[in-house]
This record gives structure tokens, C-alpha cells and sequence, in this order.
């Protein structure tokens, strides 16, 4: 097993790198501080003598596009910039798509967004903001972005809400074996001598594990808390184990929980330190009849130690898996033990406005010259997905 280096908590940010300012940029004024955000350095509003309104353009692909910028959102986002139909592109390397690179303050991304190289950005000398309206960033700000002091953004908090909803029904289900014995039911139908091979069916006094005290990690804490059902225990070894006690967990190592672990809820980010700290021996380690739910990221487990423990009857909810989708040779399709999902936690059709909608809300304090409510910095891409 890969240990759970300091790297794999998602925590709040301390600190931000300044933006760079502009020729005719306006410093800005002192504000109030975000939530959790501790310390933010000054961040230049992007605003002009001519215009108070940036020039924006979104880079993203064409059903990103579709599903986050509703009538409301466009609407919101001409009041707020200077943007030129049509309003994204989805590739930065032809001729008209540099031609609106030269000239772009702010870049609103999502899914599907190149990444911003060296080459890119040489492209965006204007460039001083890119607000992401999804998760994570990873797959497009590179190393060149923090060099050049541009301000990154993230909507991964209003993109938690749905994967949280998700995860809390995975495991009140789980408890109750409810998927796997819905599988049964099409088995064994009216012999209802089915419900006895699941084990225990209740969530009162079960134990919960979850692995990453992040966004997800710690809203699903609380809200399982809430309900009074469950022991709740929760493995980082970087989050403040007096925030986790607040929170109503108990903090400790993965290799004292997962004896202990009725449900095995898997939030922590995709790091190199992270992949496959999920392995046979951890499988292993699991009580008969546990149940593993996967809304983070598919490369956390070993798929192959994976396929051998449910093969072997291990339970397991998988909304992510490694590769993504499975083969389709993949013995976890047919197994009544193992329930996939077409990574649907995150969000999805109404609920991807959301995150467009708090991309809009840091365009917005950016042209007031008020701090970002989430801002990145490299050092915190170390920590986070």
C-alpha cells in the first residue's frame, strides 16, 4: 500500500499569489476576510479606463457549454464582460482562437479546456484571471499559469454539494444492502430467503470510515452525524484532528480502521501518493460483508485486488473506477456484489449552473476589486484534486 502522504488532505487555502496588474489596473481595496481563506494578496481588478468590464472568453467544450450557460447565465455573464459570439471555443491553437486570446483578460473554463502551457499564455498577454466553473484544474492550469502571477480560481465547492448527496445515499443504501439486494431480486424473486445472505441490514451503531476529511469528506462527516446513525471515523493525516472531533469523527490511521469499517467511503484526491492506497492487503483488512463506495477517484484502489476481493464478496459502489469506463471484460459487471455508476456524483445538468454560476460570482469581485471566494495557488494543487 502507498501511504497517505501529508499531500492527499484537501484543506483550506492560507494564501494566494498575486495577480500581476495591468497597465491600467486599479489596486484593490482592502476587504473582509473569505471563508477559508486566511490570507488573500492583493488581486488587481481587471477593469480599464474605457470600460469597466473585462474582455472574457470561455474555453470549454461544446456540451459544457450547453449545460452551464443557460439564458440566466449568459445574461449575467454580457452584464459582467465584454465577450464576442460565439462565446467559448474548445481548442486554443487555431488562428481565430489565438486572434481572441491576444485580446482576453479573464478566461472562464470548464471541461474539456486545453491546458495553458507556455504557448498559450504567450498567446494572452492581457491574460490575468482563469475561473474555472468546475473541480479540478489539473487537467489544464499548468505550472506556467502560477509563474506568471495569473489568478486561478475553482467552483469545486458548489461541485462537492451533489457528490456529497450522492455519497450520504450510497451509504444509508449500504447499510441496508439495498442495492445488492435488488440484484438478488431478480435472481431469486419470490424465495425471499435472499435477504438473509447480506448480513446485518440496519445503519444504527455500524461503523463508517472516510478516507479524506476534504470538501467531500468532511460535509459527509457532518451530515452522517446529523442523523445520529453511525460511529463515523475518518482518516488524514493532515487534517486538524480537533477540527475532526468538532465535526463529530474520530480520527485515526487507515490501518486501525479498516478492521473496524462497516462502510468504506473513499474521498481523498488523485495524487501520486494516493494511487492504489486501496490494495489487496487493505481489501483484506475490511470485516466480512463491508461495503467500499468510490465517489472520489478510481485510481485510489487497485483494480485488480479489487476484482478478487468482490469476486471473493466484498460489496462495493463504484461511481469511479480505474480505467474509466472498465473493460468490458471486466468480471465486476457481473457481479450482483458490485454496483457501477457512470460517474454521475458530480454535477449534472441543472446542477453543473451551479458551478458556472460561482465562476460568474468571482468575475464579478474581480471587477470590483474585491478578493476571490476560492482561490489556487501551486502549493495548494498539492493538496487537492
Amino acid at each position: 500500500m502507498s501511504p497517505v502522504s501529508p499531500a492527499s488532505s484537501v484543506t483550506s487555502v492560507s494564501s494566494v499569489s498575486p495577480v500581476s496588474p495591468a497597465s491600467s489596473v486599479s489596486p484593490v481595496s482592502p476587504a473582509s476576510s473569505v471563508t477559508s481563506v486566511s490570507s488573500v494578496s492583493p488581486v488587481s481588478s481587471v477593469s480599464s479606463a474605457e470600460s469597466p468590464r473585462p474582455r472574457a472568453l470561455l474555453v470549454m467544450e461544446d456540451r459544457a457549454l450547453a449545460m452551464q450557460f443557460g439564458p440566466a447565465e449568459q445574461a449575467r455573464l454580457h452584464a459582467l464582460a465584454r465577450v464576442e459570439e460565439p462565446l467559448s471555443v474548445s481548442e486554443l491553437a487555431s488562428p481565430e482562437a489565438r486572434r481572441r486570446l491576444a485580446g482576453a483578460e479573464v478566461l472562464i473554463t470548464s471541461w474539456g479546456c486545453p491546458r495553458l502551457d507556455a504557448d498559450v499564455l504567450d498567446a494572452a498577454p492581457r491574460l490575468r484571471a482563469v475561473l474555472h466553473a468546475a473541480g479540478s484544474v489539473r487537467g489544464h492550469v499548468t505550472e506556467a499559469v502560477f509563474d506568471r502571477g495569473i489568478l486561478v480560481t475553482t467552483a469545486a465547492d458548489a461541485n462537492a454539494e451533489p457528490v456529497v448527496h450522492f455519497t450520504l445515499a450510497a451509504v444509508l443504501w449500504a447499510f441496508k444492502k439495498a442495492p445488492f439486494l435488488a440484484q438478488d431480486a431478480r435472481t431469486y424473486r419470490e424465495d425471499l430467503r435472499y435477504v438473509e445472505g447480506r448480513g446485518e441490514l440496519s445503519g444504527v451503531g455500524r461503523t463508517v470510515v472516510v478516507v479524506g476529511f476534504s470538501r467531500i469528506g468532511s460535509r459527509l462527516v457532518r451530515l452522517l452525524r446529523e442523523l445520529d446513525l453511525a460511529r463515523v471515523l475518518v482518516v488524514d493525516p493532515v487534517a486538524d484532528p480537533a477540527a475532526v472531533r468538532a465535526a463529530g469523527a474520530e480520527p485515526v490511521s487507515l490501518a486501525e480502521a479498516l478492521p473496524q469499517a462497516d462502510v468504506l467511503s473513499l474521498h481523498a484526491p488523485a495524487l501520486p501518493e494516493t494511487r492504489h492506497m486501496i490494495g489487496a492487503a487493505e481489501l483484506a483488512a475490511l470485516p466480512p460483508d463491508a461495503v467500499l463506495i468510490n465517489t472520489a477517484r478510481g485510481s485510489l484502489v487497485d483494480t485488480p485486488a479489487l476484482e478478487k476481493a468482490c469476486a471473493a464478496g466484498l460489496h462495493a459502489i463504484l461511481d469511479v473506477t480505474e480505467p474509466e469506463p472498465l473493460p468490458a471484460d471486466s468480471p465486476l459487471y457481473a457481479l450482483p456484489n458490485v454496483i457501477l455508476t457512470p460517474h454521475i456524483a458530480g454535477s449534472l445538468g441543472s446542477e453543473a449552473r451551479r458551478m458556472s454560476g460561482m465562476a460568474l460570482t468571482e468575475l464579478e469581485r474581480l471587477t470590483n476589486g474585491r478578493p476571490p471566494l476560492a482561490p489556487l495557488t501551486r502549493d495548494s494543487l498539492t493538496r487537492q484534486a
